[in-house]
């Protein structure tokens, strides 16, 4: 072989390296696009998954916001004495129906009475002095709270107990 030859064969071989790295470097390249594609797709698919259950939380949680008034009215109505004994059984059979229908969408009653007041749960709409007992602890309450799904859905409306002037 001459060396002109031999220098065209190592020209050719230098140009077919160079086209096998660009190659490799190209095919790195659509490689590391495709991977970051189906990850992005993947984080979309999830975030799209997460609203959705975000939403239909949120559209219970409303509705059985609308729902608390009625409760709220059959718990007065329970506490409202009546003369027909027959009539006071219905209305408990008819709140407990209720009330269990709602607990197994969610809905979980918060007690307050003889606990301390919270301002993220308890909404203080009366305070009363008195030594019986200690200072910011819910005496009564005159709305219950509730949680729904583990979140607060409405405060409870309480009486809390302050110290009296000190004389």
């Amino acid at each position: 072989m001459s060396e002109e030859q031999e220098n065209q064969d190592s020209v050719q071989t230098q140009d077919l390296q160079a086209d096998l790295e660009a190659l490799t470097k190209e095919r790195d390249g659509l490689k590391d696009q495709i991977l970051r594609s189906q990850a992005e797709f993947q984080n979309f698919r999830r975030r799209s998954e997460k609203e959705k259950l975000d939403f239909l939380e949120y559209a219970s949680s409303e509705a059985i916001g609308a729902l608390l008034p009625i409760l709220d009215d059959f718990e007065r109505a329970l506490r409202t004495e009546t003369a027909d004994a027959e009539y006071a059984k219905g209305m408990t059979l008819i709140y407990q129906r209720f009330f269990d229908a709602l607990k197994k969408l969610g809905l979980e009653p918060i007690e307050s009475v003889g606990k301390p007041f919270d301002p993220h749960i308890h909404h203080a709409v009366e305070k009363e002095e008195t030594a019986d007992a200690p200072a910011d602890i819910v005496l009564a309450e005159h709305q219950r709270a509730y949680n729904f799904k583990g979140r607060l859905l409405r405060p409870a409306m309480v009486k809390v107990a302050v110290e009296p002037p000190k004389e």
